[in-house]
């Protein structure tokens, strides 16, 4: 039970049903899940450990604010881990992997016309996890899933407010080309300017803003 209740909680947080600032009180979440306070109370202590919501002991909690500080903290070490794991995948990409990284990507290519934010990001989450998946650590596979779904948040925060085109395809190609080639510099430097990219979209809204 505490476990549904916690990614329901988690999934409203990150989708933004739940938005950032909104006060959450066991006592209402009791009432609206049909649920006992107790599994409320372990899942929202869990999502703060995820550092998706902020409590003030026996006064208040709430969902965790959005801000281009924290993204600041949190791209660099995405992209540093996740250039460790293409590092470690790459002696064992095959051409079925390749593959399969086209598929996804052309999968991003269609979201992302089809304006639909939720499917763009799980389309490039699923990119992402292939490379992450290959590397074949389970640590670091761990410490990804956690920050990224932080990143997940913000993305769908912000860039569904954006009017800017995502240009994640094209890089993304990139990546493609340097692991076919069997160019391992090249494909971190892709990959790492991926991240970066993601994160300057994020500064330029905030700062037209």
């Amino acid at each position: 039970m505490k476990d549904e209740v916690y990614n329901k909680l988690q999934n409203s947080i990150i989708t933004g049903e739940l938005k950032p600032g909104e006060k959450l009180r066991d006592l209402d979440l009791s009432k609206s899940l049909g649920i006992s306070r107790t599994p409320i109370r372990e899942a929202l202590l869990r999502l703060e450990n995820d550092g998706l919501v902020v409590t003030k002991a026996n006064r208040w909690t709430l969902v965790a604010p959005i801000d281009v500080e924290q993204a600041e903290e949190i791209y660099p070490l995405v992209w540093t881990l996740e250039c460790l794991a293409i590092e470690q995948a790459f002696p064992y990409f095959s051409a079925k992997d390749v593959e399969e990284l086209e598929q996804f990507n052309e999968k991003l290519d269609q979201t992302i016309h089809s304006g639909d934010i939720f499917s763009t990001v799980e389309a490039d989450n699923e990119f992402h996890h292939k490379i992450i998946q290959l590397a074949n650590n389970s640590e670091l596979a761990k410490l990804l899933c956690s920050l990224k779904m932080r990143i997940q948040r913000m993305e769908i925060y912000y860039f569904s407010k954006m009017d800017a085109k995502n240009t994640s395809y094209m890089e993304h190609q990139q990546i493609i080309h340097a692991i076919k080639n069997q160019k391992l510099d090249p494909a971190l430097d892709a990959i790492k300017m991926n991240w970066k990219n993601s994160l300057e979209r994020i500064r330029l809204y905030t700062e037209e803003k």
